[in-house]
């Protein structure tokens, strides 16, 4: 019914919102890493980490955190749901099955989540790359008006489309496919000792909470490791104007070079991936427990 469907995707958006609260301070120090923020490209992670609190307060580890709770919630509820839909179209109307209909419904659903929220997501790391005094924008409101009146219009929210949905699809496809893969590997090999009956179906097993916490954690941290260089991209693209050197940064393949030729591949491409794994294992950790537990909790197994 409508409204048990509406209840069931608010409650996918809640596993996205308490992922991404628990590592928003490691989040806006990536943001501000992977474009070489000239407050603080000179230092490392932990510095990072460090510097921040010392420069802008506590707070301002959670720069930007207010756009990203408004977008993460439909984010994680249309990218859980539509993950649910493309499985089953991909079963029913292609006749694909197993590991690869995971693979290639994981990849769709993360793609349509990005597309839909993409503003959002751009106004939140204008937002996060701001640092105490140097203000341009005063809220979320006041960036969205911006972005629109001075970037052409709607046009504006989308600069680094490509770069996200190119990451996106190998990203949400191996993270989909790692965890089910995971998953049904521990459920068939050692049944006893990982699994357990499931709440609202006895007849059908489970993964205990510690190890859908863990995988979960591999889930993200494969996923990561393969789409980083595109999420680098992404940033630089969508900082756009307010970067000095955006005019090198116009398309992917511009941004791709240009970050390769500067800082090479370690301190550029790769720049920030030892943080994405402290944050990303967490954040897929909890997404992924949250929403199996949602679906016990909602009779949907």
């Amino acid at each position: 019914s409508i409204p048990s469907l509406f209840f069931f995707l608010s409650w996918k958006g809640v596993a996205g919102c308490c992922a991404k609260t628990t590592i928003a301070p490691l989040d806006r120090v990536k943001i501000l890493l992977q474009a070489h923020n000239h407050h603080y490209k000179h230092l490392g992670v932990f510095s990072t980490l460090c510097a921040v609190p010392k420069k802008e307060g506590y707070l301002g580890l959670y720069k930007g955190n207010g756009a990203m709770m408004i977008r993460i919630f439909p984010y994680g509820a249309i990218q859980f749901m539509a993950f649910d839909q493309y499985k089953k179209v991909i079963q029913k109307q292609l006749g694909i099955s197993g590991h690869v209909h995971r693979l290639m419904a994981g990849s769709m659903a993360g793609i349509t989540a990005v597309i839909c929220t993409y503003p959002l997501d751009m106004v939140r790391v204008r937002l996060a790359f701001q640092v105490k005094g140097e203000h341009k924008y005063m809220g979320i409101i006041h960036a969205f008006k911006m972005i629109y009146t001075k970037e052409g219009g709607l046009r504006g929210f989308y600069r680094g489309l490509l770069p996200t949905v190119v990451g996106m699809a190998p990203y949400a496809g191996f993270s989909f496919f790692t965890f089910g893969t995971l998953k049904s590997i521990g459920l068939a090999q050692a049944p006893n000792l990982l699994g357990r009956p499931s709440l609202d179906n006895p007849d059908v097993l489970v993964l205990k909470t510690h190890v859908n916490l863990l995988c979960g954690g591999i889930a993200g941290a494969i996923a990561q490791t393969i789409s980083y260089p595109l999420d680098v991209t992404r940033r630089r693209m969508q900082l756009g104007a307010i970067l000095p050197d955006s005019e090198k940064c116009l398309t992917m393949v511009q941004t791709l070079k240009y970050v390769y030729q500067q800082h090479g591949v370690r301190r550029g491409l790769y720049r920030g991936l030892s943080l994405n794994y402290i944050r990303c294992i967490p954040s897929q950790a909890v997404a992924f427990t949250t929403y199996e537990l949602m679906k016990q909790l909602l009779h949907l197994n």
